[in-house]
């Protein structure tokens, strides 16, 4: 079973859209979008990009004949384009940011390098954390995951050279930016938002574990992306999202 459903942006004027289908993972239902990291990760950049594209939400359970026709051995994410599939995510990412780019479509790279690492290794700490069985290993893996998001709370919190006032004899002030890079989302955040919502949703349901109240930052974060439709329109349902770490979240075996 494949679901469609169109996502009509405002228009930015000038010429016509492309053409575009993006197919994603669907939920347990079949129909509804589900838990899939990479998958938001396109359907974030599209939306922000304000360009009219259909999303198919493909069942993996009973794959449709004409999609294995389409892009045969590819699981979703992957996207046509004017007719011709894409199916790498890093390179989809790159070529959307190319041909959907100003006067008509927003540039969404982010500004500082630094911005596109942020974050980079929660995901790996936070998998191993979560598949591990044995108790005696819990704390340190807990502590490896917990110190990767501090790092994360730390950059959010320092000041990007734009919000420093150089002429200012105070001492420099934290950041309160929305963002990694700013108050806008980027392309950094497209790809960390969704493996950071991940990691709260999964870690609370199978270990009990809540990122600290004191990384503010952090928090700020989650909170602002909460706050807007590119994310939450895009996002799985915490269940599917529990869901699909049933059997890769181990319970721990004394």
């Amino acid at each position: 079973m494949m679901i469609k459903s169109a996502v009509t942006m405002t228009s930015n004027g000038g010429g016509r859209d492309p053409d575009i289908e993006l197919f994603v993972k669907a939920g347990s239902d079949g129909e509804s979008i589900g838990n899939c990291p990479f998958s938001q990760r396109l359907f974030m950049i599209l939306w922000l990009k304000g360009v009219v594209f259909n999303v198919t939400t493909v069942d993996l359970k009973r794959k449709p004949a004409d999609l294995h026709n389409l892009a045969p051995g590819t699981h979703p994410p992957f996207l046509t384009f004017n007719g011709e599939v894409k199916t790498d995510i890093n390179k989809i990412e790159e070529f959307l940011e190319e041909v959907l780019a100003p006067p008509k479509y927003p540039k969404l790279a982010a500004k500082h390098r630094e911005s596109n690492t942020a974050g980079i290794d929660i995901f790996a700490k936070f998998s191993a954390y979560i598949k591990n069985t044995r108790p005696d290993a819990n704390g340190a893996l807990e502590k490896s995951l917990t110190k990767a998001l501090k790092k994360l709370d730390e950059y959010l919190n320092s000041p990007l050279p734009e919000e420093i006032d150089a002429d200012s004899m105070e001492e420099e002030k934290s950041s309160n930016r929305s963002f990694l890079d700013g108050n806008e989302l980027t392309l950094a955040d497209c790809n960390l938002l969704p493996k950071l919502h991940i990691v709260k949703v999964v870690a609370k349901k199978y270990r009990n574990y809540d990122i600290p109240s004191d990384m503010t930052g952090v928090w700020r974060y989650l909170n602002s992306a909460y706050s807007r439709d590119e994310f939450t329109n895009t996002c799985a349902a915490d269940k599917e999202i529990e869901l699909a770490y049933q059997d890769v979240a181990k319970r721990l075996v004394k």
